[in-house]
């Protein structure tokens, strides 16, 4: 029987422990896409408690505690922290399978030096040594990112966020790791959804100074916002999307369909995708004029709980995977852009694995001298991003794609905590492709496996956005 997570952890054969060592448990984290705040990251504040750093807007923990039927007060409601810790250590021990399971202790590992599987038992000693630690003083989110070996992070922004804390991150040299803005206009594709588009159009106005009262007008001001975007250095987008859209309208119907959106009225969904692809296009366009990569993610159904949306609102756990069938749209959408030469770097995510062979496909279509593997697989997303779900996106990358010009993992996260997800992604690679060559598959050049992973890990995606 292995020791449980110890150096070897999901390293079984001699070559992957041996590239691993070599060429991925130290390489720098270039994560180029999160969902931390740029606010918390220039104010610094110290954390109080455990609690704090992991228990804070992270869905997955919740989603888990509701599946052991945790009530809601323990989750997002008023209790202490230390009654919310209590329940998340007793949640965890049914978590077998479950990645939270390996992630936490991960963390515990790395930042806490605890080694002893979390349970309700040891719990209140877990939560007094852990707490111990962060009153050090360590424990800020600069001090994380550095101390996790971040060189770059991208944040997830508004198009009509003003930046202003990272035009003050920009101005500080005391930070070691670079913080840039990405770029997400996704309530431009709300047009169904008045009260949120209309607010959102009050919001675009205000940041681009203009009154929007037509279809051109949206244009023009989305224009100035990605402009301002470069110059605080942003190098990716980023869209949530079901599915892609592909409808082509004329310039005419478009201002009419956008005039009924803007005045509340119903549109069909042959209107919204017509909308939406124009938007798609205009932004895929722009993105190219600026050397910059856009990343969709595709297949999620959001919000499914109506009752704890109205409560809670976004992002807190209550989405699913969704079955859009997406090859169709994706396609015409891309070599549209391609006819103009205006497709430009382009990272494919899929929330359903069913996609995984259809996208692994999809980026031969479209590569270009441009940039090596221009179009990419993303990383494991979301629901797949623990050890089955990432194995089956490197294997389906590595039998359709090149592996080896892949851009690597992504937090995707919005705690402090996280970038161990790293460390696990970096193992099951080193370990599929150990696998190769323990099995005569591949030739066993250690020197170039052992810098293989490394680009995977970090300089591929350093290379790829221009960092």
């Amino acid at each position: 029987m292995r020791t449980f997570m110890d150096e070897s952890f999901l390293l079984t054969t001699g070559t992957a422990k041996t590239i691993f060592e070599k060429g991925a448990k130290d390489a720098p984290i270039f994560d180029w896409h999160c969902h931390l705040s740029p606010k918390e990251i220039y104010e610094d504040k110290p954390f109080k408690n455990i609690s704090q750093l992991w228990l804070g807007g992270d869905h997955y923990k919740w989603r888990a505690e509701r599946c052991c039927g945790v009530d809601e007060k323990y989750i997002t409601g008023n209790a202490s922290d230390y009654d919310k810790f209590l329940k998340y250590a007793e949640t965890l021990q049914y978590c077998i399978g479950n990645p939270l399971y390996h992630w936490t202790h991960l963390e515990l590992q790395r930042y806490f030096d605890i080694y002893e599987p979390l349970s309700l038992q040891n719990a209140p000693a877990v939560w007094e040594k852990a707490n111990q630690v962060i009153s050090s003083g360590d424990f800020t989110p600069r001090k994380l990112i550095e101390r996790s070996n971040v060189v770059c992070l991208c944040t997830t922004d508004d198009a009509a966020d003003d930046l202003h804390y990272h035009k003050l991150l920009a101005q500080d040299n005391s930070f070691s790791c670079k913080v840039i803005p990405a770029f997400r206009p996704d309530k431009a594709f709300l047009l169904d959804n008045y009260p949120i588009f209309s607010d959102w159009i009050k919001a675009l106005e205000n940041a681009g100074n203009m009154k929007i009262g037509n279809f051109q007008d949206l244009l023009t001001v989305l224009i100035s916002r990605i402009d301002f975007f470069d110059s605080m250095g942003c190098r990716a987008s980023d869209h949530a999307l079901s599915y892609c859209p592909y409808e082509p309208a004329s310039d005419s119907e478009l201002e009419e369909i956008f005039s009924k959106g803007l005045n509340g009225e119903s549109l069909s969904i042959t209107e919204l995708d017509k909308y939406r692809t124009a938007v798609l296009r205009f932004f895929g366009k722009e993105y190219a004029k600026r050397g910059w990569a856009m990343e969709l993610h595709l297949g999620a159904m959001r919000n499914n709980n109506s009752i704890m949306f109205e409560k809670l609102g976004p992002d807190t756990g209550f989405d699913s995977v969704d079955d859009y069938r997406i090859a169709q749209g994706l396609s015409r959408y891309m070599d549209s852009l391609c006819r103009e030469n205006a497709l430009p770097k382009t990272i494919l995510f899929t929330l359903n694995p069913k996609d995984n062979i259809t996208l692994g496909t999809m980026l031969g279509n479209f590569q270009s001298s441009e940039a090596e593997s221009k179009i990419q697989f993303g990383s494991a997303w979301w629901f797949n991003d623990n050890y089955d779900g990432m194995r089956e996106q490197i294997r389906s990358l590595a039998n359709l794609g090149v592996l080896g010009k892949f851009v690597g993992m992504v937090t995707d996260s919005r705690s402090f905590l996280s970038y161990p997800r790293h460390e696990y992604f970096r193992r099951i690679l080193c370990e599929f492709i150990g696998d190769l060559v323990e099995e005569g598959k591949y030739p066993a050049d250690i020197d170039f496996l052992s810098q293989l992973v490394y680009d995977i890990s970090f300089a591929n995606a350093k290379k790829y956005f221009g960092i």
